[in-house]
C-alpha cells in the first residue's frame, strides 16, 4: 500500500496527488440527492440556466469529499481525520470539470495522548484542468508512526473440494 507515516512528513513539503477525476452529471445528482440537498442549482438545469452560472453547479460538499479523497493515498492512508478548517471555494465547479489536488505540510508534532501517533496539519488545494483553484482547506490528521499502523487483513480463500 502507498501512504505516509508520521515520520515521512516534512514541514513545507508539497505533495502533488497524481490522480485526477472528471465529475459527471450523475455524480452531482446522486451526491446531491443522497445528502438531501434541496437546492435546485445542483440538479435542475432549467433553474440553473437562470442563474449567473447558466448551468448546474457541482455540490460543494462533493468537491470537498472528492479533493479529500484524491489526497488519501498520499497523506492520510495511515491516519485518522481530526477536522477541516478554513474551507474556501474561490471558483465554481461544473459537470465535466476534471479536478486535481496538491497538499502542503504546514506543521507536525508528536501526539501527547497517543505515543504511537503524531499530529500533522496540511493545506490542500483542489484545482480544475486549467489550473483554476476551486477549493482550499486546512486539515488536521492524526497519523500513525511507522510500525504502529493497523495491519490490513489478507484472508486466504478456502480450498474448494
Amino acid at each position: 500500500m502507498s501512504g505516509r507515516f508520521y515520520e515521512d512528513f516534512e514541514v513545507g513539503q508539497i505533495i502533488r496527488h497524481p490522480l485526477g477525476r472528471t465529475i459527471t452529471a450523475t455524480d452531482n445528482a446522486w451526491f446531491t440527492l443522497l445528502t438531501v440537498n434541496a437546492n435546485p442549482i445542483h440538479f435542475d438545469a432549467h433553474y440553473a440556466s437562470q442563474t449567473e452560472f447558466g448551468k448546474p453547479l457541482v455540490n460543494s460538499t462533493f468537491t470537498l469529499a472528492l479533493v479529500t479523497g484524491l489526497s488519501v493515498a498520499d497523506v492520510s492512508q495511515y491516519a485518522v481525520n481530526l477536522g477541516w478548517d478554513e474551507v474556501r471555494m474561490p471558483a465554481p465547479v461544473f459537470e465535466g470539470d476534471t479536478i486535481y489536488a496538491q497538499t502542503q505540510v504546514l506543521s507536525r508534532r508528536e501526539s501527547k495522548s497517543r505515543p504511537t501517533m503524531g499530529i500533522v496539519e496540511i493545506q490542500t488545494q483542489g484545482f480544475k484542468q486549467d489550473g483554476t483553484i476551486v477549493i482550499e482547506y486546512r486539515r488536521t490528521i492524526l497519523v500513525y508512526k511507522r510500525g504502529h499502523e493497523p495491519r490490513v487483513p489478507l484472508p486466504e480463500p478456502k480450498k474448494s473440494m
